[in-house]
C-alpha cells in the first residue's frame, strides 16, 4: 500500500519535479566538490591536512570532502548557517528584527537579505583566514621535503583564493536557497545532509585500515557498531518524541451555521531546536583552536591544549554551549505568549487554565521540563564521538553523533514535507 501510494504521487507530479531539481542541484553540488581552485597544491593541502586533522575536520565533514582538497566548495556553507543563527538569536535581542519576523512576508524577506550580507561578511573573514594560514604555511611530505601551498606565492594568490572560497560559498547559499522554494525539504539542512552521507565510504575505508592496523580492534569495532545502532534509534526516538497538550474549542455560531466544539491537542517537541545548537556550539569552539594556528607563543599551546578534539575542557565545554543555546533558541522558536495569545483568540483553551497569561506560563513550564530532556541529549549526543575516540583510543573520529543527528533528523523532515505534497494530492501517506 506504501509503495503503491509513493508510486502514484511520483507519477507526473509537481513532487516529480522537486525530486528532480533536488536531484539536480545536488549533482551540481558534489561537482563542485572536486573542482579545485587553480595555483594550490593539491598534495601540500592533503599532507597538511592529515597533519593538522583537527583544525578542519568537522568542516571538512560538512563540506563532504572538499576542505582537505581546498576545492571552491571548501568552505561549506558553514557561513550561511551561522549568519542564519545570529539573525533567528537577534529577533530576541533587537527589537527592529523581532518587529520583521512579525511582518509576515515581507519581514522574511528584510531577514533573509540580513543573512546574506551576514553571510558574505563571516565568509569573508573566514576565507581571507585560511587563505592567510596557508600562505604562511610550508608542510613537508613523507621525506621531510618541503612543499609550498601556492604554485605562485604571493599575495595576489592569496587574495585570488580567499575570493574563489568565498564565491563558492555565496554558490552553494544560492543553491541552498533553490533547494527550499523549489525542491523538497529545506536546502541548507539537505547540503550539510548530503555532505555528511558522501564522506560515509571514505569513514567506513578508516574503520577498516584501522582493524586491520590493529589500531581498532574486532570487539571494539562490534562495541561502536553497536553503540551506532543504540545513537540512531535514540535519535529518532527523542527527534520524533512529543508531548500533546490537550486543547478544546466551544461551540460557535457564524452566521446561521453552528459549529459544534472540537478537542484537538498542541503537540510539543522534546527536541524542538533540532541540531542547530549543536552545529552554533561546535563553531564557536572551533574558533579559538583555528585562530591559535595563526599565531606563535605560550598562549598558543595553552589553546591547542585546552580546545583540542579530545581535550577534557574542549568536551565540557561543548557540553554546556549545546545546553544553553538549546533552551536559548527553543525560546526563540517556541514563543509561548504568542501561543496563549492565539489559542485564546480562536476561543481555545487548555483544560483546567484560565486562557491569556496563566496559559502562557503552563506551556513555559511544560515547555521548559521537555528542553531539559532534549538539551541533555543533545548535549551528551555532541560529545559522545570526544568520548569514544578517548575510550577506544581511536584517532580522529569526527563522524559520531552529531552526524548521525543531522542525517536521521533532516531525513525525517524530508519525508514528512513529502509525504505533505502527496496528501495534498490526495494519496495515502507512505511513512505509516
Amino acid at each position: 500500500m506504501a509503495q503503491n501510494a509513493m508510486m502514484g504521487a511520483l507519477r507526473g507530479s509537481q513532487l516529480t519535479r522537486r525530486l528532480l531539481f533536488t536531484l539536480g542541484m545536488l549533482v551540481v553540488y558534489r561537482l563542485g566538490v572536486h573542482i579545485p581552485i587553480p595555483g594550490v597544491n593539491a598534495t601540500a593541502i592533503q599532507s597538511l591536512f592529515h597533519s593538522n586533522a583537527s583544525i578542519f575536520a568537522l568542516l571538512n565533514l560538512f563540506s563532504g570532502g572538499a576542505t582537505a582538497t581546498l576545492s571552491v566548495f571548501a568552505l561549506s556553507i558553514i557561513p550561511y548557517i551561522n549568519a542564519s543563527i545570529i539573525m533567528q538569536l537577534m529577533t530576541v535581542v533587537i527589537p527592529q528584527v523581532e518587529e520583521w519576523s512579525k511582518e509576515g512576508e515581507d519581514g522574511q524577506k528584510k531577514i533573509t537579505q540580513w543573512t546574506r550580507w551576514l553571510s558574505l561578511g563571516l565568509g569573508f573573514l573566514q576565507a581571507v583566514g585560511i587563505s592567510f594560514y596557508l600562505y604562511r604555511l610550508h608542510p613537508v611530505n613523507a621525506h621531510g621535503v618541503p612543499m609550498v601551498v601556492y604554485t605562485h606565492h604571493t599575495v595576489w594568490m592569496l587574495f585570488f583564493t580567499a575570493f574563489m572560497l568565498l564565491a563558492g560559498s555565496t554558490f552553494l547559499m544560492w543553491i541552498g536557497e533553490r533547494l527550499s522554494e523549489n525542491g523538497v525539504g529545506n536546502g541548507i539542512s539537505l547540503l550539510v545532509m548530503f555532505g555528511i552521507v558522501s564522506r560515509l565510504p571514505f569513514g567506513l575505508q578508516t574503520l577498516a585500515k584501522y582493524v586491520t592496523s590493529g589500531v581498532l580492534t574486532v570487539p571494539k569495532l562490534v562495541i561502536f557498531l553497536i553503540v551506532a545502532l543504540l545513537i540512531i534509534a535514540a535519535v529518532v526516538y527523542v527527534n520524533e518524541g512529543q508531548r500533546k497538550v490537550p486543547v478544546q474549542y466551544p461551540k460557535r455560531v457564524v452566521g446561521r451555521r453552528i459549529y459544534q466544539g472540537q478537542n484537538t491537542h498542541l503537540p510539543i517537541r522534546v527536541n524542538q531546536a533540532g541540531v542547530i545548537p549543536v552545529i552554533f556550539a561546535i563553531s564557536l569552539l572551533i574558533l579559538p583552536y583555528t585562530i591559535a594556528q595563526f599565531f606563535h607563543g605560550n598562549w598558543v599551546t595553552f589553546l591547542q591544549q585546552y580546545f583540542g578534539f579530545t581535550s577534557p575542557a574542549y568536551i565540557v565545554i561543548e557540553f554546556l554551549l549545546v545546553v544553553v543555546f538549546t533552551f536559548f533558541y527553543t525560546q526563540v522558536v517556541f514563543k509561548v505568549d504568542d501561543v496563549a495569545d492565539n489559542l485564546k483568540k480562536g476561543g481555545g483553551h487548555i483544560p483546567g487554565i484560565r486562557p491569556g497569561k496563566p496559559t502562557a506560563d503552563y506551556l513555559a513550564r511544560v515547555s521548559n521540563r521537555l528542553t531539559t530532556v532534549g538539551a541533555i541529549f543533545l548535549g551528551l549526543v555532541s560529545i559522545l564521538p570526544s568520548i569514544i575516540s578517548i575510550a577506544m583510543s581511536i584517532p580522529n573520529l569526527y563522524f559520531g553523533g552529531t552526524s548521525l543527528l543531522i542525517i536521521v533528523g533532516v531525513s525525517l523532515d524530508t519525508l514528512k514535507q513529502m509525504q505533505a505534497q502527496m496528501i495534498m494530492r490526495q494519496y495515502q501517506g507512505f511513512m505509516k
